[in-house]
Parts: structure tokens; sequence; C-alpha cells
């Protein structure tokens, strides 16, 4: 079977505005990452000669430079490129698509296309028609943003017309030219009184591959829909004049299965005007719902065509991406040992994609990675890319990484976010989940090794809390005796002495700070165990006017940041696998001891919060902290890295957040001095935590939004368990 690829390069229009996602990923201009591309093994790429891009003003005014030099260079890498037209796209601004102009134009285009690279033999003219005639002119979220029927058979038979048009032209020069042609598959499940709507949808989810192959003719389910408003004369053209597609290719995403029900109340959202809920159906149904095995079954039994998963993503944590590749391949090789005709697994998004999280309606900057990061600009390997390069290889079963023996969210109880909706009486076999090693992690009693152990247990990561580990030479051996004994394939040192205050008159135990790290840093390299140390902020002396990068050069000013300055050297003088994370300002919904726990103390009471107005500081999520942390330990990074929710504010400025947050007055968290605060180390100016290497956390605001969220929930559990108590001893 053979690896594919593609980055995702939707050019998208939302009311008047384009937005391009080879642009937003970088791509554009980075013409080295064909070569990254062709390095993970991938035989055919699907890459993007669209439309918009090549004649946006005119459609006799075309330019193919970008296309004509990365085209070539795809040949020369050894890949074979699948050309796509049109991805989610209503075309240029001079048509659209449900215009009259739309076939005639795009075919003209589509020949320009194949006279320009006739040694191009796959083509997908039209990626996905029925799912951009639905989210273009049934639901509205994308331009022409009609949302009504006959808009939509508009839109959905205009695309067909023009894959069938653009595909004689092509053939035309290049007679051998194959249709890949792509469709996302899901299927629909529904409570009895929703069953019509359900069946309706799973009609209509095969009108793409119908519709190319001849099929929709008045034997067809939806013939009569069709006819009643007037479609029926072009459903009939089309199915004389057929052109069935070369390869199917299925694109599925785990939303792709949804769940319609009536019944009222039954969801924490308000039900949709039509009347019903419409949920992911694998965070309701179980047993769990087809998934992708059950719909190419599905795919082959309809069509006997050959078959190629042409995207497959999951925009989610590192551990769980990889889960869903492998699963997408052992799937693929599964169903083709037992006779179906399944050519490729596409990975999708190679290098992430933006914003599609809101179905790219809102510009909100979200990115989910792929096989490379870009958000430090220049594209980071992820753990994705490993397990592509092991797909490719002769023996893809070697060097498995530790977390691909786990189970992934969709196939754990965990899925289940509501009340479970039997749909079937045959349960499937459990799957099978191997013993994975354990990620160590130190500081058991802690904020951070807390949240870090949270983190693990919803993403399916083994994990083992160790509360101490004394830093002496008496426990040298007791450390490597424990990491034998364990076997972990990472440690997570979250154990610090963190009194920056009592450090300057007890310097001896801060240097614990190092000596510890360094001993169990030592004994993790000796066995090629991944090590993470965290490190902070007051490693530097705040004179820097902008913050602090990766780079640059400590200089502490206190005992504290000696400390922790001396263990970043010895951690790298130990050698190994070993990350430094620096950070600051940690807060976390679940620990009040610390500044933002101070602050809604405080304010609860009724009290003012004094805070310093004159240093600022990179305030530091501990969720949001925890996650990225454990991305980058899967992804086996090293050196030094910033992790912090990014925004510089200061102390004063950050209470204010956190009590605007939970509703109080931020006026009552007012400015005050060292001294009034109690302060006897000296303090950095501008504190700063700065990064080359791109954002990892979501935005301050955000992260403070979800803390309140959070403290609100704590605080009304604890108001209905005091009034509980309160009546059982009344009673």
């Amino acid at each position: 079977m053979e690896l594919w690829g593609g980055h995702e390069c939707t050019i998208n229009r939302v009311h008047d505005v384009y937005r391009d996602q080879t642009r937003l990923t970088g791509h554009e201009d980075r013409f080295d990452d064909l070569a990254r591309f062709a390095a993970l093994g991938i035989t055919r790429l699907r890459y993007p000669v669209l439309w918009e891009r090549v004649a946006p003003d005119r459609p006799d005014s075309r330019d193919w430079s970008w296309s004509d030099q990365r085209l070539a260079e795809i040949d020369r890498l050894g890949m074979k490129p699948i050309a796509g037209l049109l991805h989610h796209g209503s075309g240029p601004r001079y048509t659209s698509l449900v215009a009259d102009s739309f076939v005639s134009l795009f075919t003209d285009y589509a020949a320009a296309a194949a006279a320009r690279y006739p040694w191009i033999d796959d083509w997908t003219p039209i990626n996905e028609p029925l799912t951009t005639a639905r989210f273009s002119t049934l639901y509205g979220h994308w331009y022409p943003h009609a949302t009504d029927e006959p808009s939509f058979w508009t839109a959905l038979l205009n695309q067909i017309d023009g894959t069938r048009m653009a595909m004689k032209a092509i053939r035309r020069i290049n007679p051998a030219a194959r249709l890949v042609q792509t469709e996302d598959l899901g299927q629909t499940y529904s409570t009895p009184a929703m069953a019509e709507v359900a069946t309706y949808n799973n009609h209509r989810r095969w009108l793409t591959w119908d519709l190319l192959a001849g099929l929709v003719t008045p034997g067809h389910p939806l013939w009569a829909r069709i006819d009643a408003l007037g479609f029926g004369d072009r459903a009939r053209a089309i199915a004389d004049g057929p052109c069935p597609p070369d390869i199917i290719g299925v694109n599925y995403y785990i939303t792709g299965e949804r769940f319609l029900d009536h019944r009222r109340n039954q969801y924490p959202y308000p039900i949709s005007a039509e009347g019903y809920y419409d949920v992911t159906a694998a965070r309701v149904l179980d047993p769990a719902p087809v998934g992708l095995e059950g719909l190419l079954r599905q795919t082959w039994d309809r069509y006997q065509i050959p078959i190629a998963v042409t995207e497959s993503h999951l925009g989610c944590t590192r551990e769980e991406q990889l889960r869903w590749l492998q699963d997408g391949w052992q799937t693929c090789l599964r169903l083709r040992d037992e006779g179906a005709d399944i050519r490729a697994l596409t990975a999708w998004a190679l290098l992430g994609n933006v914003d599609w999280n809101s179905l790219l309606t809102i510009d909100n900057g979200h990115y989910e990675p792929g096989a490379f990061d870009v958000r430090g600009g220049h594209p980071r390997e992820t753990a994705i890319a490993k397990l592509l390069r092991r797909f490719s290889s002769p023996n893809p079963l070697s060097s498995a990484h530790p977390v691909l023996t786990g189970l992934g969210w969709w196939q754990r109880d965990i899925r289940l976010e509501h009340e479970p909706f039997t749909w079937t009486d045959i349960k499937p076999a459990p799957r099978e989940e191997h013993p994975c090693p354990p990620i160590l992690i130190t500081g058991a009693s802690g904020a951070l090794a807390q949240a870090l152990a949270g983190a693990c247990r919803v993403r399916g990561l083994a994990h083992l809390l160790i509360d101490h580990m004394a830093p002496t030479s008496a426990s040298t051996s007791q450390i490597g005796q424990m990491l034998d004994r364990h076997a972990p394939w990472a440690v997570i040192d979250a154990v610090g002495w963190d009194r920056v205050d009592d450090a300057e008159e007890d310097d001896a135990r801060a240097k614990t700070n190092s000596t510890g790290a360094i001993t169990l840093a030592t004994a993790c390299a000796e066995r090629d165990i991944h090590y993470t140390l965290f490190s902070s902020d007051l490693v530097f002396d705040g004179s820097a006017d902008s913050g602090y990068i990766e780079t640059d050069e400590p200089r502490p000013l206190g005992e504290y940041g000696r400390s922790k300055a001396a263990a970043e050297a010895g951690v790298a003088q130990a050698g190994g696998r070993a990350l430094v994370v620096r950070t600051a300002a940690l807060f976390s919904p679940d620990d009040e001891h610390n500044f933002a726990g101070h602050v809604e103390n405080a304010l609860r009471r009724g009290r003012e919060v004094p805070a310093a107005n004159g240093h600022v500081i990179t305030p530091t999520f501990a969720p949001d902290l925890a996650n990225a942390c454990l991305d980058l330990i899967v992804d086996d990074e090293a050196g030094i890295w910033h992790l912090t929710n990014g925004d510089p504010v200061t102390w004063l400025e950050f209470g204010r957040l956190i009590a605007a947050g939970l509703g109080f007055d931020p006026h009552r968290v007012r400015p005050a001095g060292p001294a009034e605060l109690g302060w006897r180390a000296e303090r950095l100016a501008r504190a700063a935590l700065l990064s080359t290497k791109g954002r990892m956390l979501p935005s301050l605001e955000d992260a403070v939004g979800r803390h309140a969220a959070r403290r609100r929930e704590v605080e009304r559990e604890r108001a209905w368990n005091e009034q509980s108590l309160l009546g059982a001893a009344r009673r």
C-alpha cells in the first residue's frame, strides 16, 4: 500500500474575504517543504493548481509560475502529483458555485491546466463537491452563503458537471489521465423519531460518486426529490455521460459521523432551529459508530472501484494524532488482506491547518500541527513525520513509539460525553490495549505534577507519580534502580524548591534545584530515557527591553535563579535527550497556592489585593503547559523551550485579569511596592519569556477565561457540598 500526502490547501471565500491555507501555513514561500514531504516516503502528493491562485482576476489572465516551479520539483523528487483545481472554493470573483458561467469557465481553466502540465496523470478537478455545496449553499457558511435546497442542488450539479467536463478536456490532452475523486464520507445515526432525516442524509452522502458513476437515475432513492425540484433533466444528462472515478478518495474525520436526537434538554446547548440535536456520533453512541473500517467496507461493496483514503488527520494531542494515523493505516491493510482494493492512505495537513475548528468562518489563528509544526516559522518535524517514515519503511513495525500501544480516545469510554444511546445490539469485541511503558513524573504533590498527571489520564498515557527523590550522593544508585524497575520511556522532573525569597537565606536548600536535577538527568542519559526539566524566567536579570528568547545567556540576580541556571547547565552537560522548559507565574484552577489563587481568596473575603506594577511577567496556565510539554515529549524534542501563555503583563495587570474573569471589580487589585509585598529577593523588572520556536500555548486571555470557568465550577461544587452537609446535620 502506498503512502500519499498533501498539505491543507483550501482557498476559501467568506463574503468578500479569501483565505489561502497555503499562505497561512507558510508553504507559499517555502520551496524546500517539497523535499521534506519526499523524505517521508510519500509516493503521490495531492497538490494545488488552484483556479483562484492562477487566474484570480480574469479568466484569460493566468500566472502559472508558482505551480510550474513546484510541480517540476515534485516530479524531480520522485513523487507523482495529484493536481487539484478547486478546493472548497467557489471560484474566482468572476463566477460562483451557483453561476450559469461556472461550468464553462471551470472547464476552460482545466483545459489550460492540462495543456500546461500534460505529463500529470492524476487529477482531482474539484475536491469534495458535496461537502462544499452543503457548507456554501445549504448551511450558508461559505460564499455564496445560500441556505436553500435549490441553491444546494445547483452548486452540487455545477461541480459534478464541472468535473465531467474538466476530465473530458484533460483526457483530450492526456488520454491516460485518471480521476481521483475525493469526498468527505460519514454516516448518520438517529433516534427513531429522526429516522427519516437520517435516511435522507445517508443516501445524500454518496451523491458525488453516484452522480459521476451515472447511478442517479429514476431508480435512485433521491430521484423523486431531485426531479420535483426541477433538476431531473440535468441528472439525466449526467447519467447519460458518466465520468466514474478511477480512484474513489475517501476523506474521513471523526466528526463526519453524526447522531440526530429529537429529545429536548438532552444536551447542554440549545436545540437547533430544525428541532433536533446534531451531535458527533462517537460522543454518544454505544457501541461506537462504524468508523473508517465500516465506511470503507460500504464504499467497496457499493462501487467495486479502487479506493484511497485521501485525507487522514485528527486535530488533537500528539499521541492521539499518532494513534489515528496508525489505526487508519492498519485498517487499510486489514481490508486489503480481505480483498478490498485499497491503494493508499494520505497523510493530510502535512503542515497543519489554520482555523478549521470554526470551518474557516472565524479568523482566530487556531492552528493544528501536522507532520510538521510551522508555528516557529521553520517547519519542525513532529512525531507524525517519524511515524509516516515507518509506514513507508521495509519494516514498519520496528521502533514503534511507546504511545501507540494505547487506544485512541475514540476507542475508550472517555469518548462518551453524553448519555449513551444504543443503536445496535451487535457489540464488537473489545479492542486489546497492550501494556505501555510509563512516563515517570516526580514531585507528585505539586500543582505542576498534578496537572501533568491529569493530562496523562485524559490522553491515555500510562504514567507514574513519584513524590520525591532525594538528591544526595547516596541516592544516585537508588534513582538508577528506580528507573530500571519502572522502565519509563520519559521522565518529567517536576520537583523544585521555589521559595524565591527564602533562597536568599538558605542557598544550600536552593542548590538542591540543581543537584537533584543533574543526578536524575544523568541517570536518564545513561539509559537513553527522555528527560524534562522545568526552569524559570529568574535565570535572567530583567534588563532586556523586549524580553528573552531561548538563546539568551542566563544572568541570574538571586540564589533561586542561580540554582535554576546551574540545573540547566548541568543537565546539558549530562547529555542525553533532555528538554528544558522555562516558564513563569504558573497558575492552576485546581491549586490555590499561586498568585491567581491568592487574588481569588482575598477578593472572596472582601479584601483588596496588593500587586506589583513595575515587574513584567508572562503567566502560564498549568493545564496548557502540561499538554504542550507532553506534545514536545512525544515529539522527542530536546534543548531549551520557553512555554508560557505568551502575553507579557505586570503582576498588577495579571491580577486584574483574574479578578475580572471571576466577576470581581478588577480595581480591587491595587498597585504595591516590593516592601509591602514582603519581597526580600530582587525581582526582575522585565522577565517576559518570548520564543523563537513558536507560540505553543493559547493566549493569556483564553487561559484566564478557562481558569475562571473552572473556578466557578469548583465554587458551585463547594457550595453544593456545604449545603448537603448542612442539610444532613439538620436532619
